[in-house]
């Protein structure tokens, strides 16, 4: 059982909102299914931070979720910016178990186990200027955090994060999430959100001894990212 990632997905079967008019995106949704039908197999698990859906609720998004379940594999999936369909936890559940939906996760205060890993996350946040709302939303975001690498802990699991916003990109750093991160000794954290010309000030590497990975879905090309080694890897 492989472990693979993506992220960014932005699909838009429910709704008018094309992505090919972007640099790079044209025929996306079907070179994004050639590629994971022949490298993901039924019993590997694909982590997906964030941004999948540009459906506002559930009805809009729904075409999306019928795509992401007949793809190969278990799907974690974890919020983003643009995941305007996201809800509560349990209506979620519940939306997914009504639909037939069963290879699909929902990553909200809470791990799933692969193997010896505790897969691990939250959407995270930018700083933007210190305003006094972002604070707050950086300190939930980095709340949830840590309840989702504490749960992983209590059942011996090695945390591995999956954040939608990276924590560090270019010159600048989102500190709540990082002290986060540096308290529990995170060695290995996946982001996405970054997209065109962006793509080359992400933090590709060993920044203080936590290793970043780039995965938003147009930087790995729409080819899900196989990190079974990575995650596996004792040179930590």
């Amino acid at each position: 059982m492989s472990l693979f990632v993506i992220a960014d997905l932005h699909l838009s079967l429910g709704v008018d909102k094309p992505m090919d008019i972007f640099g790079g995106w044209d025929d996306y949704v079907s070179r994004l299914e050639e590629n994971w039908q022949s490298k993901v197999k039924p019993e590997d698990t694909v982590v997906m931070p964030g941004d999948l859906s540009w459906g506002m609720n559930f009805s809009q998004s729904f075409k999306d979720f019928e795509f992401v379940n007949s793809l190969n594999g278990i799907k974690i999936i974890s919020k983003g910016n643009h995941d305007y369909w996201w809800n509560t936890k349990n209506k979620m559940d519940k939306f997914l178990s009504e639909n037939g939906f069963d290879t699909i996760k929902i990553l909200h205060n809470n791990h799933y186990k692969y193997g010896n890993i505790g897969i691990c996350g939250t959407r995270g946040w930018i700083n933007d200027n210190g305003e006094p709302a972002d604070q707050k939303v950086l300190a939930r975001e980095a709340g949830r955090l840590s309840v989702s690498i504490e749960s992983a802990l209590k059942e011996g699991l090695r945390p591995v994060v999956f954040l939608h916003y990276p924590p560090v990109f270019a010159n600048s750093c989102n500190y709540d999430i990082l002290e986060v991160l540096h308290k529990y000794d995170i060695k290995q954290c996946f982001y996405g959100h970054i997209h065109g010309k962006a793509k080359s000030l992400a933090i590709n590497g060993v920044r203080d001894g936590i290793d970043y990975r780039l995965i938003s879905s147009d930087f790995l090309q729409f080819d899900p990212m196989d990190i079974t080694k990575i995650v596996q890897s004792d040179n930590l």
